[in-house]
């Protein structure tokens, strides 16, 4: 605990002098560079949250929060385990699908895609898909009509458009007599979407759930059950509830199973970039270091003379800690002031610089996602203040250590 003699001293050494105009000229710089290392973090790490949480929300408007299914990839009786979930207080909607692999040609175009059979009342409550038309209605899916609906991409690959036909094709084989055959169907286009992602825009197709189970004889099966929850952060803890309810039978998957390369790879680059970020408020500590070092031999025989009257060697450490303190408190507020505004507004400010210099940086020709979304989080700004202010207060410790080594008789020497 220092007394106010020690915090009056050290206040007096942070100021400049005209001796150590230089030593206070780097103090400053120091100062500068804590506050740009958490402006930086501040920002740039917001802007990371605001893309993954944009495409995490892109990414579950077409895939559930979780998914209830079979050990077999199957469910026969989706209807009775709808039933016996159904009273989960945890989930808000259900939606049964049924998918599968398929070519789809127009004339001479033909392209892979995932088709996924719906029904198209129940999906709308599960899924944004409905949200996405950019032609046609996801009503427009009736049964025994076999209507589709494609992706932008796929659509534009397959150059075709509402009201347009196409062919599916099927891995499965139909035995005729005159030898095996695929199995295909012709499909009017009756809508296309676009979420923004390529792999739904390019490889997704939707139909009727009772024409997906004709075009693969699935009967009445269907592949698994679409849920939505009231909390897609506990999607895990509330699946392996359902599961356990369920019994062995059947195996439920959330979100964060089936995108989990993607997610995890988006936080390892979180992880990095704020350990980089971070280096920048390390090298303005490095400065502090510098600082305190100068401060120290040109205050030599000042801290002989607090030794001669008394001063105890932990109270001449609290002196210069003091003024790392203050550089690196300083540099964070500044640094937080600069940072949070920013981040709250960085589309904005990119709009300007794009008018100002009439250039766009995320070309919606190159880029799905053209706007820069900002995600801040007050725990992870108070985060990174806390690190930078701790770096700062580290980087005190041993220019105060060599300060309280100094012996009066050595320093009072040549004076």
């Amino acid at each position: 605990m220092f007394r106010p003699k020690e915090l009056f001293i050290g206040l007096r050494y942070t100021r400049a002098k005209r001796r150590s105009g230089f030593v206070s000229f780097i103090a400053m710089i120091s100062m500068i560079g804590i506050a740009l290392g958490v402006w930086a973090l501040i920002v740039v790490l917001s802007v990371m949250n605001g893309f993954g949480k944009e495409l995490r929300e892109r990414t579950l408007s077409m895939t559930a929060h979780a998914t209830v299914t079979g050990h077999d990839g199957k469910l026969e009786d989706w209807q009775k385990v709808r039933a016996r979930i159904e009273g989960n207080r945890n989930i808000i909607e259900m939606a049964p699908y049924t998918q599968g692999e398929a070519m789809i040609g127009n004339n001479s175009r033909v392209s892979g895609a995932i088709i996924r059979g719906i029904l198209p009342d129940m999906e709308a409550r599960v899924a944004e898909v409905g949200d996405r038309m950019i032609s046609g209605r996801l009503g427009d899916l009736r049964e025994n009509e076999f209507g589709i609906v494609l992706g932008r991409e796929l659509a534009s690959a397959l150059g075709v458009f509402e009201g347009d036909k196409v062919t599916l094709i099927t891995p499965q084989a139909s035995v005729t007599p005159i030898g095996v055959l695929p199995r295909l169907r012709r499909f009017t286009v009756v809508g296309v979407f676009e979420v923004g992602m390529h792999q739904f825009d390019r490889s997704l197709a939707l139909v009727h759930m009772a024409d997906a189970q004709k075009l693969f004889s699935t009967q009445d099966k269907v592949d698994g059950i679409r849920l939505k929850l009231d909390d897609m952060d506990r999607a895990r803890e509330i699946g392996n509830q359902i599961e356990r309810n369920l019994g062995e039978d059947y195996w439920v998957q959330d979100w964060t199973d089936m995108n989990s390369n993607l997610f995890k790879a988006l936080q390892t680059e979180k992880v990095v970039m704020f350990i980089i970020l971070l280096l920048i408020v390390a090298v303005a500590a490095f400065n502090i270091i510098s600082t305190l070092v100068m401060t120290v031999k040109d205050k030599q025989s000042d801290i002989a003379i607090l030794r001669t009257i008394g001063m105890t060697p932990g109270s001449l450490m609290v002196i210069f800690i003091i003024q790392g303190v203050i550089i690196g408190f300083v540099g964070t507020l500044i640094g937080i002031a600069l940072g949070v505004p920013t981040a709250l507004y960085v589309n904005e400010i990119v709009h300007f610089i794009e008018q100002l210099f009439h250039t766009k940086f995320l070309s919606p020709d190159v880029y799905y996602i053209t706007e820069i979304h900002s995600d801040l989080r007050l725990h992870e700004v108070l985060t990174y203040a806390i690190s930078a202010f701790a770096l700062s207060v580290l980087a005190t410790i041993y220019p105060a250590w060599r300060a309280a080594k100094i012996q009066p008789a050595d320093a009072l020497r040549y004076e």
